[in-house]
């Protein structure tokens, strides 16, 4: 398939830069078979059926984007030059991977001054990228990151506003406990704790994975044949509880629907076949696409994505490309609130 299948006209009023509150009262675009209805988040008490398993995402957004300063002296003085800083993610050594600007300036070796205390090292530089040793490590890393950093809002909203302190609030799960993702797993944004408690006393249960959202979730996809493209690798954990949580519920007739597509890839990188699935540790790089062979999910609540993205190809894959084509139609048609900080579907094929 072309990238252009993926593609369709959005109008730029329904790009949310703030999200609704209380959180369930997002509306719900519920894709069931060829119906669709228009919901709200609050419904899915409703909605859902008694022994279905929500699998949700336990990652937290780290505040990764830094304002440094590097530093040059010479004959004429000192002289300071601003650096931005988005981190990427951690490497195994304990520094980070990062974007920079400006980013031809900067040298290996260079110091960039973050705040009292708080400083990074340019150990490596590529044309793409920067590694980074900063003069903390562990919790006091990031203690320093928390009062230093914002939070890295998606390009979309960036470009129409500045992050600010209320997105600590908003772009931050209920579920969020493992610090490491530079974008929120946003279908689980419209959770909050009543939410939670009503879909448990209907009897739909919960099970918790990890995948750290990387910064290549926001990268366009640039090759027209979209089976040249190759995604970002991002870490992730599906621990024994979730493996065997998931194991039952397809046992007992319920149904496993993620919430958010990286739910969704991380347990269809756990699957073992169809129905089987198992612990999982590492990084993956699966790039689901029409014709892909679900092998666990029966479902997924999912925010609206962006045009020729590769989760756009997600949802074609699950729903079918003429079908998600028209739920789309409809969502922009009744005026859905679309991308991070937007509306919710929940497609069930």
């Amino acid at each position: 398939m072309k990238l252009s299948d993926f593609d369709f006209d959005l109008p730029e009023d329904l790009i949310a830069t703030r999200p609704v509150r209380p959180r369930p009262a997002a509306r719900l675009l519920l894709a069931e078979g060829d119906a669709i209805r228009d919901r709200h988040v609050a419904d899915l008490p409703d909605i859902l059926r008694a022994g279905d398993l929500l699998v949700i995402n336990t990652t937290r957004v780290i505040p990764a984007r830094l304002t440094g300063s590097r530093i040059r002296h010479s004959a004429q003085g000192t002289v300071r030059a601003q650096v931005d800083l988005t981190l990427l993610e951690p490497l195994p050594d304990g520094q980070w991977r990062a974007l920079a600007k400006p980013l031809r300036k900067l040298a290996e070796g260079e110091r960039i001054e973050i705040a009292e205390d708080f400083a990074a090292q340019v150990t490596a530089r590529s044309r793409e990228d920067v590694t980074l040793r900063f003069s903390q490590q562990g919790d006091a890393f990031h203690a320093a990151l928390d009062a230093a950093g914002q939070m890295p809002l998606p390009p979309y909203i960036a470009g129409r506003r500045k992050a600010d302190a209320q997105d600590r609030e908003d772009y931050q799960t209920v579920f969020a406990r493992t610090p490491g993702a530079v974008a929120a797993p946003t279908a689980s944004l419209h959770f909050d704790e009543g939410l939670i408690a009503a879909l448990k006393a209907r009897g739909v249960d919960f099970a918790e994975v990890t995948l750290h959202v990387g910064a290549g979730t926001f990268l366009p996809v640039k090759v027209d044949d979209i089976r040249q493209h190759r995604m970002h690798a991002e870490w992730g954990e599906l621990p024994d509880t979730a493996a065997r949580a998931i194991l039952e519920t397809r046992a007992a007739g319920g149904r496993v629907i993620a919430v958010g597509t990286t739910a969704l890839r991380l347990i269809e990188t756990a699957a073992t076949a169809a129905g089987r699935i198992a612990p999982w540790t590492g990084k993956t790089d699966i790039f689901i696409t029409p014709g892909y062979a679900f092998r666990i999910t029966d479902g997924l609540m999912t925010n609206f994505h962006l045009p020729k993205s590769t989760l756009m190809m997600l949802v074609s894959a699950l729903m079918g490309p003429e079908r998600i084509r028209r739920i789309y139609a409809h969502a922009i048609a009744e005026r859905y609130r679309f991308f991070s900080y937007g509306d919710a579907s929940l497609l069930l094929p």
